[in-house]
């Protein structure tokens, strides 16, 4: 008779006891979340030992569970190795969870609003528990998925993977690397800092181009919300990070995973007969199980590959963060995120529609198409000098343009910029921020001479020219002082180091230094850099004369080289050629709380 009016687990306790009432339940249970395993297969699995029960449990999960259909219940021997799949297609489903995971928290405590992007990002990295840790990990997570995804496709070309009858499943690799790239960039936005806002407006701009132009000034609306991105084009990228990418992903991984499950992972090269395909066909003598075998080699991956990435977040790697955006300040060096750089690349080459619409989508469409135009049958390494070939031409071409794609080719930026930029930056930190609180000594400094006091007569230097506020008086002397030993020392050798570099075509170039007090607490620092004006060629060139040197431009003034007046007969004062000047400068604050102190550069 039953303890209850229905049959309940009381009647297996009262039957059966406690223990194995519990018990049963428990492996019922685990053999119902398993689709097929109890807790002794478990248990046989994971010591390697062979299944006791008939027909095999661990067979079954791959029939019955929802995830595990997605997985061939037993691989080819070949394949389980390194090679040849480099565990590639692994690392990239494993990167996209961990985006998921990690973007999941940073969701919690984002809004999608110019207002208070950025707000929420300080929010995250300094008041959140594990924020900074968990948006470094999302950050190098997404670089590590471009990179990997990357990788794999180009793994897949070189092994003749895609190959009959594998052209769809190519096919849609490459929708992923597609979604992986828009991925990366839509969620570059999101912290809506300088960094991101002009990077985005760079790649935004380059849909504005596509022909004619009614369709190219409406994708840009499209992707912006407005002629420039403000409020309507964060919340769009926004929602296609979020929302509508990763849906669109996870429909082709899975189409993805169906296809190779279907087709099975191709074999090395070598180990195939020309024309054949025996993947789907393993004699039984080189099966290898994905349980406990497969499974277990993964889950070591899963516990390195999560290991390297928390020594990468905690010693090595940090997501950047810049000032807080600003439409109306265009950063020196503003590039595109670096998996386009090659793309920026081929823009610097010419016409913006030919370089920068025409040539990728052919090549994107001659990527999707090329396993059904490839039909030749072995995927021999030696039968396929020319495939190879034309791989490498490609990865070399890309790494090219990628170069290209980068501030240092073909962006020619005047010296005394380089100069100040690189000690003060107006992105990220640099020599001067960093630089703590009480190594600042007042005083004057000139990379004219760092050893000794000295004047700098700058009316030397040329005219009298209107002076900008901000800016020293070329009619006055400066006063330089020996550089104290200490930091400051390195910092004025750095100083002089630049102007070295960047100051070959600067005649006379002088950088200047000078810390004063400005407040309690506040140190000014003037970064000023002086220098002749050379003369022009039709070119836009200097000019240089016979020793070589660059030839300066001359200009009328009413001081001599020594800065002195003199007077005509009539009583009026005299006019004398001499060298022309320019200059510029920046002003830099530093606080004794300042968070950048001792950061390095």
């Amino acid at each position: 008779m039953s303890v209850l009016p229905f049959p309940s687990f009381l009647d297996d306790i009262k039957e059966k006891g406690v223990r194995k009432a519990v018990m049963e339940l428990v492996d019922e249970t685990v053999e119902r979340i398993t689709a097929g395993m109890n807790i002794q297969d478990i248990r046989e699995a994971l010591r390697g030992d062979p299944p006791s029960r008939r027909p095999n449990p661990r067979l079954t999960p791959h029939a019955d569970a929802f995830w595990m259909h997605m997985r061939p219940s037993y691989y080819h021997q070949a394949v389980t190795g390194i090679y040849p799949t480099f565990r590639l297609g692994f690392l990239s489903t494993f990167t996209f969870v961990i985006e998921i995971i990690t973007g999941m928290f940073l969701m919690i405590f984002y809004t999608p609003s110019p207002t208070v992007a950025y707000q929420n990002m300080i929010n995250i990295m300094t008041n959140v528990p594990l924020g900074q840790f968990m948006r470094d990990m999302h950050r190098l997570g997404a670089e590590a998925m471009v990179i990997v995804v990357a990788l794999h496709t180009i793994r897949t070309f070189a092994t003749g993977s895609y190959k009959k009858p594998r052209q769809f499943t190519w096919f849609t690799g490459m929708v992923l690397l597609v979604l992986t790239l828009f991925l990366s960039f839509t969620g570059y936005l999101l912290p809506w800092d300088q960094l991101a806002f002009w990077a985005v407006t760079i790649g935004t701009s380059m849909a504005e181009a596509a022909p004619p132009e009614i369709l190219g000034t409406n994708i840009n609306l499209l992707l912006r919300g407005a002629p420039d991105i403000g409020a309507g084009g964060l919340l769009r990228f926004y929602l296609l990070h979020v929302f509508l990418l990763p849906m669109l992903t996870v429909i082709f991984l899975g189409v993805h995973y169906y296809k190779v499950v279907l087709h099975g992972h191709s074999l090395p090269p070598r180990l195939e007969e020309i024309g054949q395909d025996t993947a789907k066909r393993v004699p039984m003598d080189k099966r290898v199980y994905f349980i406990p075998d497969v499974a277990t080699t993964e889950v070591m991956w899963f516990g390195m590959t999560i290991l390297v990435m928390v020594v990468m977040v905690i010693w090595f790697f940090h997501a950047p963060l810049e000032t807080h955006a600003n439409p109306n300040v265009t950063p020196l060096h503003t590039t595109a995120p670096w998996y386009f750089f090659w793309l920026q690349g081929l823009l610097k080459l010419g016409d913006k529609i030919l370089f920068g619409l025409v040539i990728p989508t052919v090549l994107l469409i001659a990527f999707f198409v090329y396993p059904y135009l490839d039909v030749a049958k072995s995927r021999r390494y030696a039968h396929r000098r020319f495939q190879l070939s034309l791989m490498l031409s490609f990865i070399f071409v890309m790494w090219l343009l990628s170069y290209m794609g980068t501030a240092k080719w073909g962006v020619d930026t005047a010296g005394d910029q380089e100069m100040v930029q690189a000690m003060a930056p107006m992105e990220g930190v640099g020599p001067v921020r960093a630089m703590p609180y009480d190594a600042w000594v007042n005083g004057t400094y000139c990379t004219s001479d760092l050893d000794r006091d000295h004047k700098l007569p700058l009316v030397q230097w040329g005219a009298v020219m209107p002076q900008p506020l901000l800016l020293p008086d070329t009619s006055r002397e400066v006063l330089c002082q020996a550089v104290p030993e200490g930091k400051m020392r390195r910092l004025m050798e750095e100083y002089l180091h630049l102007k070295e570099k960047w100051g070959k075509d600067l005649p006379n170039v002088v950088g200047i230094l000078t810390v004063s007090d400005y407040q309690r607490d506040l140190k000014r620092i003037d970064l000023k850099v002086i220098w002749n004006v050379p003369e022009l060629g039709a070119d836009g060139k200097p000019l240089r004369n016979e020793d070589g040197s660059i030839k300066v431009k001359m200009v009328e003034s009413l001081y001599d080289v020594d800065g002195r007046q003199e007077l005509d007969a009539n009583g009026l004062p005299k006019t004398f050629m001499v060298p022309a000047i320019q200059f510029s400068g920046k002003q830099v604050f530093v606080h004794r709380l300042s968070e950048y102190q001792g950061v390095g550069h």
